[in-house]
């Protein structure tokens, strides 16, 4: 079975739809969108094959819509 979409376009299986993790499964960042912070976090789920949001990551500059603070 494929990790990635690219693996399952290379074996011609065009209707892959890969597993999500939970998002228990790996943590959210507490980083603001845009920082070189944020992005390096992405990078390394894209890495990792994990979703590049997290529920929970923080998404405003007062950290207002964070649910664990």
């Amino acid at each position: 079975m494929p990790r990635s979409v690219l693996e399952a376009i290379k074996a011609g299986e065009w209707d892959f739809e890969p597993e999500v993790p939970a998002s228990a499964a790996y943590d959210a960042t507490p980083a603001l969108p845009g920082t070189e912070e944020k992005l390096a976090v992405m990078a390394q789920r894209l890495e990792q094959g994990l979703p590049l949001w997290h529920p929970r990551d923080r998404r405003t500059y007062d950290g207002t819509d964070r649910t664990d603070s």
